[in-house]
């Protein structure tokens, strides 16, 4: 098998730039129209999917009534769908010369805009979720400072240069959720002064701490807190909410800046609910945005 992998990695290659060539002749602003419709025709596939978007919905207190849970869910789907193909035309659309006229935010969120935005000078920590446009985020923020995302590495090294240059441009450092937060890689974003940016509702298993998540605990990543410990960084748990045709509207809640107490464990508990409290205080604000279907309370 180890002998067929590059000729599998090229394969894999060349699927993936047929279908962008073919999809290059989709009009951008058809783009989340299209998505949004495929996912309609096949949101009746995936029952179990259904199952838990509903769940969760009603479980998370969003709403009583199950026929508008049923709808949140298949809005959720269709905009999850939708918005990852609009993704793909941001880079055509939303550039280094236009992007302001792309993005608004709430005068209370104005203090949000200057820590992630404008206050160039320090490092500064994002706190994201599956809610609204987050791929049209990781867009737009390096235009005015580096980011660093952290995501899972392709195992395709072709497919990996490939999506990087097409879909990222500014200063983009992709840091590989597998290889974890070495001391490079923080010396890196203190020095770039980065933007380094986590997903953070995602489920973390027995090495994560059980904190509550939208009213039910969830097993919870601890890196966010133990990182902020450790380098004092503002926090800005936030999201980019599709508003219209590669329009977004940034959110979020007030940076966080915690003062240890002396108890490192407690801290970092106390720290991660916290962030989890924020990140579900943005998601009830616009729940049609979120990816239900993600099985995060396991």
């Amino acid at each position: 098998m180890r002998l067929l992998l590059p000729l599998i990695h090229i394969l894999q290659y060349a699927l993936i730039r047929l279908a962008m060539a073919l999809y290059s002749i989709v009009p951008a602003n058809k783009a989340y129209s299209l998505g949004a419709r495929l996912a309609s025709l096949l949101y009746p596939l995936f029952k179990k999917r259904h199952r838990i978007a509903l769940d969760n919905i009603m479980k998370a207190g969003i709403t009583e009534d199950p026929q508008e849970a049923a709808r949140i869910a298949q809005a959720s789907f269709c905009h999850f769908l939708g918005h990852l193909f609009e993704a793909l035309k941001v880079p055509k659309v939303v550039t280094k010369e236009n992007w302001r006229e792309h993005i608004v935010y709430a005068e209370s969120d104005a203090e949000n805009w200057k820590t992630l935005m404008v206050d160039l000078d320090i490092p500064v920590m994002l706190i994201t979720g599956h809610l609204g446009s987050w791929e049209a985020g990781v867009s737009i923020i390096p235009f005015t400072r580096p980011m660093m995302p952290i995501a899972r590495a392709l195992d395709n090294p072709l497919l990996a240069r490939f999506l990087k240059k097409s879909q990222f441009r500014g200063n983009v450092t992709i840091i590989s959720k597998k290889n974890g937060f070495s001391g490079d890689v923080m010396r890196l974003w203190k020095a770039s002064k980065s933007a380094l940016a986590i997903v953070m509702d995602q489920h973390a298993g027995r090495s994560g701490v059980k904190v509550d998540f939208l009213g039910r605990p969830a097993w919870t990543h601890t890196s966010p807190a133990r990182i902020h410990l450790a380098s004092g960084a503002p926090i800005v748990v936030g999201a980019f909410l599709r508003e219209g045709l590669f329009k977004y509207r940034m959110i979020g809640e007030p940076a966080i800046h915690f003062t240890p107490t002396g108890n490192k464990e407690q801290d970092i508990e106390t720290l991660t609910a916290e962030m989890n409290k924020l990140l579900g205080n943005l998601i009830r604000k616009c729940p049609e945005q979120y990816l239900w279907m993600h099985n995060r309370w396991r």
